[in-house]
């Protein structure tokens, strides 16, 4: 439901970046096609996603965001969630050389957006290497498929996901379910040879590449 309107602009710093948040929309729209967090902090643009999140009461998945930052051209202290739907169209209506992204002017109410990751305080548990995500990234995609029946209905569909994708992963510490893999190989953080970095900070979990952020929050802080 919209809350608000604004008439705001984010001028990013240059044609790859703008061609970087266009990758990064699209990615998060097949993984779920709901809303952006725009987050400005200086030159920094800090923008969230939410690839799973538990849709029916008393259901198990995971709370899992994506984040990707990127350079501005000029500070922002923008905070705004918007739906991606409405900033891919923007995205596709620039020109070549456009570095001006008129943010949308509806935001939404997103409950995942409601709280933020902690900005300091994290505490490195170790290395996980990309090739592991993925594994557990299509595994799970297998797993689900194998058991979803025809016709299934939304709270089973819901019940499965949340089994496979709220599984802690083998080897990792620090309880981190597949879902965060799943994340990371949806939206493009992980490739084959590289590593992520696991960190904790008061509960939440990060799994860290050079190509993006994976956001972990426990029910408790919802």
């Amino acid at each position: 439901m919209s809350t608000a309107t604004h008439t705001d602009e984010l001028l990013l710093d240059d044609a790859g970046t703008v061609a970087d948040l266009r990758t990064f929309v699209t990615r998060a729209r097949t993984a779920d096609d709901g809303a952006i967090r725009l987050q400005g902090a200086g030159n920094v643009l800090a923008a969230y996603v939410c690839v799973m999140r538990a849709k029916l009461l008393g259901e198990g998945t995971p709370t899992i965001l994506g984040l990707r930052t990127m350079a501005l051209a000029t500070p922002s202290t923008l905070d705004v969630t918007v739906s991606l739907a409405s900033v891919a169209d923007r995205l596709a209506r620039m020109e070549a050389d456009d570095v001006r992204l008129p943010v949308p002017p509806m935001t939404v109410n997103e409950s995942w957006a409601a709280v933020s990751a902690p900005r300091g305080a994290w505490q490195e548990l170790g290395t996980v290497s990309a090739d592991s995500l993925i594994a557990v990234a299509k595994a799970g995609v297998q797993e689900i498929g194998q058991i979803i029946p025809v016709n299934p209905g939304a709270l089973l569909v819901n019940n499965i996901r949340a089994s496979v994708w709220g599984r802690p992963m083998d080897g990792i510490p620090g309880e981190v379910p597949g879902g965060a893999a799943f994340a990371a190989y949806a939206l493009g953080f992980v490739a084959p040879g590289e590593s992520a970095t696991l960190f904790s900070s008061h509960k939440w979990l990060r799994l860290s590449s050079a190509r993006g952020h994976i956001l972990v929050r426990p029910k408790s802080v919802l």
